[in-house]
C-alpha cells in the first residue's frame, strides 16, 4: 500500500523534513504523469493487447497445423516397399519389429512356416494386442509353445490352413503387408516387404480368413 499513490500521500503527511517533502512531491508528480500517460495512450494499449491476443491465437493455430503435419509424416513415413538382400538379418528384423509395434489392437500373421523364432519377433508387440496366426498344419509350433507365449504375451491364437502360399501381416484390420519370406527367415535370403494399399485386396483376404 505504501508504494501506491495513496500510500505516498499518507507518508507525505507523516514524514517531516525538506528532503522528505521534496521526494514525496516528486513521486506524486510521477504518479500523476504516469496516470496521464496511461489515459492518453489507452487506445494504444488496447491495440497492443489485441495484437498480443491475435499472436497467441495465431501461434496456437500454427502449432496445431505443425502437429497435424508431423502426425501425417509419422503415419506415412514408411516406404511402400523395402528390399532386403541376403545377410541383412538385423535390418529385416528391425523393420518387421517396427511394423508389429504399430498395431494397437490386433495382428494377423499369415505364414506357413511359423516356429518359436516367429514368436520371439511377435513378443515385441505392444501389450494388449491380440495375435492370430494362420499357418500350415506341419509348422513346427507346439501347443506348449503357444501356452508359454500366452503366459507372458497374451493373447495368441493359432489356426491351421493350407490356403495361403505367401506371407502377410495385417494390423488392426487396416494396414496390410506382403512379406516375401517367413518372419523366422527374414534377411537370410533376398526378399521384399510391400505395403498393400488396395482396400479390395485387404477385404478379400479378410473375408477368406473368416471361412477358416
Amino acid at each position: 500500500y505504501a508504494f501506491t499513490e495513496q500510500g505516498i500521500y499518507m507518508l507525505a503527511t507523516v514524514l517531516k523534513g525538506e528532503v522528505a517533502e521534496q521526494q514525496s512531491i516528486f513521486i506524486m508528480r510521477a504518479f500523476r504523469e504516469m496516470r496521464r500517460f496511461i489515459a492518453n495512450n489507452a487506445l494504444l494499449f488496447e491495440k497492443v493487447s489485441h495484437i498480443e491476443l491475435k499472436q497467441l491465437e495465431y501461434q496456437k493455430s500454427t502449432d496445431e497445423r505443425f502437429d497435424r503435419v508431423f502426425q501425417y509424416i509419422e503415419d506415412h513415413a514408411e516406404s511402400e516397399q523395402k528390399i532386403f538382400f541376403d545377410g541383412q538379418i538385423y535390418d529385416a528384423f528391425s523393420l518387421i519389429t517396427t511394423i508389429i509395434q504399430k498395431a494397437k489392437s490386433d495382428i494377423i500373421l499369415i505364414d506357413g512356416y511359423v516356429d518359436v523364432n516367429t514368436l520371439n519377433v511377435l513378443a515385441k508387440k505392444n501389450a494388449g494386442v491380440d495375435v492370430t496366426i494362420f499357418t500350415y498344419a506341419s509348422a513346427p509350433l507346439t501347443n506348449k509353445d503357444v501356452e508359454n507365449f500366452n503366459a507372458q504375451y497374451p493373447k495368441l491364437t493359432v489356426k491351421k490352413t493350407q490356403v495361403f502360399h505367401d506371407r502377410f501381416i495385417m494390423l488392426d484390420g487396416k494396414a496390410f503387408y506382403h512379406i516375401g519370406a517367413s518372419i523366422k527367415d527374414a534377411g537370410k535370403k533376398c526378399f521384399g516387404i510391400s505395403l498393400i494399399n488396395d482396400s479390395s485386396i485387404v477385404l478379400g483376404i479378410l473375408n477368406r480368413l473368416k471361412t477358416i
